[in-house]
């Protein structure tokens, strides 16, 4: 019988992992003959079959039909999912993944790769997203006129982002004094975090007020606009929705819409790795059952990392698919993503 507490003895853990193991590979309910013909499982039918009983009796195994065998719960996942131990990639799936990351001219692009390359590997939904902060370092400003009063301020930080933003001012500037404006903004702040660089800049613009020229008042105009402000939205890149279509969710249709209409929200994703991944730091999270982030998401899996970068950017990338999934090919192409992620950031080779 199950342990105390509903604890599994050595032998329960191994027969429930073992028919995890079997559901996920053919998708059909497990019965104590396949398990039996397992050959380093010694144990016969009988014997499994009652372990087989009592694993159903704390939970871990449903029975769809009266004479089929058994199917795994997701309380037998999450066991299950707790011990596995995933294997190193093979050198060149290293290589092909540094490489096309590493081609990625900024870090939106990076989170493009990544969710990309996670729905590739997996046959999942790939998930990327990057969020910023303001101890991003400035790399390079660029102003450039437009019709209208308006600027184009572009600003490149450190770790590879690149932010665009349109602003419209209550006055025309020449181009030539954009230039002066953006030089004296790179030679001065070039290095400095975003949000060092726009506090003494607007510390220097109040300490030089008395002397207020043209050269001044055209900086105090782009800082109302919102000069050296990071933008704190983050980037969410997902990849592969559509293999959740062909998976039985036991939805209706207008479950399923509604599960479609959820992961177009930027925010809620965001919301979703943050609940289930906040924890997770520099190691790979697993959260069996998501039904907590959205009912429709019941009978899904969540497997990603979240890594903190140099810049001061949090990224993290994850997989969401099935419960019946392939566990160790998830979470080795999981942890490499991130560690490609970091070493990219460091200059280093993953």
């Amino acid at each position: 019988m199950p342990l105390a507490g509903g604890e599994l003895s050595a032998r329960e853990r191994e027969i429930a992992h073992l028919i995890v193991r079997a559901y996920i590979e053919t998708g059909e309910p497990v019965g104590s003959r396949t398990i039996s013909r397992m050959r380093y499982l010694s144990l016969s039918p009988a014997t499994i079959r009652n372990v087989m009983a009592d694993l159903a009796d704390e939970g871990y195994l449903a029975q769809p039909h009266t004479s089929a065998g058994r199917i795994p719960t997701d309380k037998a996942f999450r066991s299950f999912a707790g011990s596995v131990t995933a294997k190193p990639l093979s050198a060149p799936e290293r290589e092909r993944i540094f490489s096309q990351m590493q081609s990625a001219e900024s870090l939106e692009e990076q989170v493009t790769s990544a969710s990309r390359i996670l729905t590739e590997m997996t046959r999942n939904v790939g998930i990327a997203a990057a969020l910023p902060s303001s101890s991003q370092e400035l790399e390079h400003l660029e102003l450039i006129g437009l019709s209208g009063n308006r600027v184009l301020m572009i600003l490149a930080t450190r770790d590879k982002m690149v932010r665009n933003r349109v602003v419209t001012l209550d006055r025309e500037l020449p181009q030539d004094e954009l230039t002066r404006l953006r030089n004296y903004v790179n030679v001065e702040f070039a290095g400095w975090t975003l949000e060092k660089a726009r506090a003494e800049l607007l510390r220097r613009i109040e300490e030089e007020r008395a002397a207020y020229d043209a050269f001044l008042q055209h900086l105090t105009l782009l800082c109302n606009k919102g000069l050296l402000v990071a933008d704190r939205d983050p980037q969410v890149e997902m990849d592969g929705a559509s293999y959740l279509v062909g998976l039985d969710l036991h939805l209706t249709r207008e479950r399923m819409r509604d599960l479609f209409r959820a992961l177009e929200e930027k925010k809620r994703v965001v919301a979703m790795l943050d609940r289930f991944l906040e924890s997770s730091a520099g190691q790979v999270g697993i959260q069996v059952g998501l039904e907590d982030a959205h009912p429709a998401m019941r009978e899904l899996t969540l497997i990603g990392v979240t890594i903190d970068l140099p810049s001061g950017v949090r990224a993290r990338v994850a997989v969401l698919g099935p419960m019946r999934m392939h566990y160790e090919r998830v979470i080795s192409a999981v942890h490499q993503i991130g560690r490609t992620f970091e070493s990219l950031q460091t200059g280093g080779v993953s």
